[in-house]
């Protein structure tokens, strides 16, 4: 393996938070600053105290409305392991809720600011582009990636009802198989409860947003239903957005708390006009503006989701949850890219049908201090339809791709927690997967069979050391997984050689301390290699993916959290990333080039300052590095950002809070940049200007 030092000026950066925190962590402050920690409002709220030996990173303050089940949970996984709870979410102002992520400490926004296709999120040295898509993203459990790795499930989520946000960072989480290549997000929605609530805002460029909440539970039996719809002119012409969603969730647990089973329906719909993309000349000199050949692009999406659930407590030891579920994706798009290139429409349909089960063992041994050992299977059917037309206006003029494929993946894992020692974690572990499917090239009326992949293996490890409570040493292996998506999952080149996966192998290690209740941090060093990786040729007729030969991916991770007087709470984040080709397939040339639009550093941070107890401010702080737009790294890079945002809210009383928000306090230019070869230029979509929002947030407890 090839190792590839970090540029010295990201060692520097390091370095200096580094000390910054160290120093903040040995400073030996008088009593009167070692406050208490800040007690909760309300009632279910875990109090503050020291670290417990695990590798986790909290932002926001935790609220328990579901009694914990048996099973492992990503807190059990001893990988960076980061959580966002309802506090640092319900407030924010954004399109999509991937927008949310921003605060996640070492996560990638790439934002297209396209219509329906705005965007997602991605991390570890992945980008979001779209060639290769390495998170997993679970919707309150449920799988909720299409075919191609992308996230659009998250349209149907609204900042209001989400509970908490969960990212895994890493290779050793047997949980999930197919996309979890550099780890997996999970978004909690609400379950249970007795509320009405609601959220109303309005503000820059035309935009305003409605939510609503209602839970009812009564003898076991809970409901809970949204509503929310939003609608903006966007910051540029050409760029309305429209948008609604509505969810269901039913659920019944008896007196006897023996099992758990519940419903869950989702729906999303959105239209949109695209405003396309800029040349440089024309983004630095009128960024608002939208091109006359994008007059008609735009696009209309719908998103559903409808699972069963059940859990059941078969012993005092033994735990099982089972569930079912069906996504549907209907996606129609208009693009045009460049003045030099025709307006395509993408239709893309995917109906997704699947399974999850697990039984958890959590015996009481003498001899140890803990232990559990967890077995699960899962199964997800993928019926899919990709059709894409040269269009003017609209109106076709040729068929370009006409495909339908069926994929499916299923795949299970074994996974113990031993804790020999209070002081001792130990997470062994290993899953497997099997890839099949059929696929038909409507065009030409030929069918093709589905890549031999064999097993993929995947074992796993994680180990916690805490010899003196509040300070933690963690380190984990694993083994992750990519195959082919679309077209390039099956034998469709006239060599009918079975392509292999590619195998990505990680690990890290890292630090965990909390020396005093007010402060924490955390800091770890990752690397991941994998052979064979291949890119999604986004704009192939052919649905294609291109090989990129073995890369090797690595960086350091930062975060700390202090809370040293009573009403003032500080964060910070801070990530060092680098992706490396280090074995091209064909070009020699491309040996040791940056993998593009990845940046080498991420950050967030903020500070937040409870002025009255009525009257409290957030200022908090996102971006990123430049990025190189080309494989080969010689079309320059763009997209370095650094945004600064406001929050202030009031309550008004026990039910009525306001809130003002500026996004984009310091009216920074930003924007997302990729390279066309077509017209053989960059191509900018510039993100948004400051903005200004005001909110009304009610919530009245039945």
């Amino acid at each position: 393996m090839t190792y590839y030092v970090l540029h010295p000026t990201s060692l520097f950066r390091l370095t200096t938070l580094s000390t910054a925190i160290g120093l903040a962590f040995s400073l030996n402050l008088p009593t009167a600053f070692a406050a208490e920690p800040t007690k909760k409002s309300n009632q279910t709220s875990t109090p503050k105290k020291v670290a417990e030996a695990n590798s986790v990173f909290e932002l926001g303050e935790m609220t328990v409305n579901a009694k914990p089940t048996g099973q492992l949970a990503s807190r059990d996984i001893l990988s960076s392991v980061d959580i966002m709870n309802a506090d640092k979410i319900a407030n924010q102002n954004v399109l999509t809720s991937f927008d949310l992520f921003h605060r996640m400490p070492g996560v990638q926004i790439t934002q297209f600011n396209q219509g329906t296709t705005t965007g997602k999120f991605s991390f570890r040295g992945f980008n979001g582009e779209g060639n290769i898509n390495g998170v997993k993203l679970l919707i309150d459990g449920i799988p909720s990636n299409t075919n191609d790795g992308n996230m659009p499930f998250i349209d149907a989520i609204f900042p209001l009802d989400i509970e908490s946000i969960e990212v895994v960072r890493g290779t050793n989480d047997p949980r999930y198989g197919l996309h979890a290549i550099a780890g997996n997000a999970n978004i909690f929605t609400y379950t249970g409860g007795n509320y009405l609530k609601g959220r109303v805002s309005y503000g820059s460029f035309d935009s305003y947003d409605v939510q609503t909440g209602a839970g009812y539970e009564k003898n076991g039996f809970s409901q809970n239903y949204t509503v929310n719809y939003r609608n903006t002119s966007g910051y540029r012409d050409h760029a309305n957005s429209d948008k609604n969603s509505f969810s269901g969730k039913w659920f019944y647990t008896p007196a006897s708390e023996k099992y758990k089973v519940g419903l869950i329906a989702r729906y999303s719909e959105a239209d949109a006009d695209e405003p396309g993309y800029l040349t440089y000349a024309v983004s630095r000199t009128t960024p608002t503006i939208s091109n006359k050949w994008n007059a008609t692009d735009g696009g209309k999406r719908e998103v559903g989701q409808f699972s069963a659930h059940l859990d059941v407590n078969l012993t005092d030891d033994l735990f099982w949850s089972t569930k079912s579920y069906a996504n549907t994706f209907n996606d129609q798009r208009w693009v045009t890219f460049s003045a030099a290139e025709s307006q395509q429409e993408r239709l893309t349909n995917e109906i997704q049908y699947g399974a999850i089960t697990s039984l958890t063992y959590r015996p009481t041994i003498a001899w140890l201090d803990d232990f559990s050992i967890e077995t699960g299977f899962d199964i997800q059917q993928q019926d899919n339809q990709s059709r894409r037309y040269r269009t003017a206006a609209r109106a076709h003029t040729t068929t370009t791709r006409d495909q339908e494929f069926n994929f499916h993946v299923y795949g299970g894992y074994l996974q113990a927690m031993i804790k020999p020692f209070k002081w001792l974690k130990i997470t062994p572990g290993f899953r497997a997967d099997e890839i099949g499917g059929d696929f038909t090239n409507l065009q030409t009326g030929k069918s093709f069979a589905v890549n031999n992949y064999g097993t993929i293996w995947q074992p796993k490890i994680g180990v916690v050391i805490t010899p003196i409570e509040g300070y933690s040493l963690y380190g984990n292996w694993g083994r992750t997984f990519q195959v082919g998506v679309g077209a390039a999952t099956f034998k469709t080149n006239p060599n009918p050689v079975d392509a292999q996966p590619s195998i990505n192998n990680g690990w890290e290690i890292g630090t965990k301390i909390q020396p005093i209740a007010w402060a924490e941090g955390r800091i770890a060093y990752w690397q991941q290699s994998a052979t064979n990786e291949s890119n999604r040729a986004l704009n192939s007729a052919g649905n294609d993916s291109i090989s990129i030969g073995a890369t090797d991916r690595q960086g350091v991770d930062v975060q700390v959290k202090i809370n040293p007087i009573k009403p003032v709470s500080v964060w910070a984040a801070y990530s060092i990333q680098e992706a490396i080709v280090v074995t091209p397939p064909t070009d020699p040339s491309l040996k040791g080039t940056q993998i593009n639009t990845t940046p080498n550093y991420l950050f967030s941070g903020g500070i937040d300052y409870q002025i009255t107890p009525d009257l409290k401010s957030s200022l908090w702080t996102t971006g990123q590095g430049d990025y190189y737009i080309d494989a080969a790294n010689k079309k320059g890079k763009f997209g370095e950002y650094a945004l600064l945002n406001l929050d202030l809210g009031y309550r008004v009383n026990k039910m009525v809070d306001l809130q003002f928000q500026v996004k984009n306090l310091t009216d920074t230019y930003w924007e997302y940049v990729w390279y066309n070869s077509t017209p053989n230029q960059s191509m900018h979509a510039p993100g948004d200007s400051r903005a200004f929002y005001g909110a009304i947030n009610v919530k009245y407890d039945l």
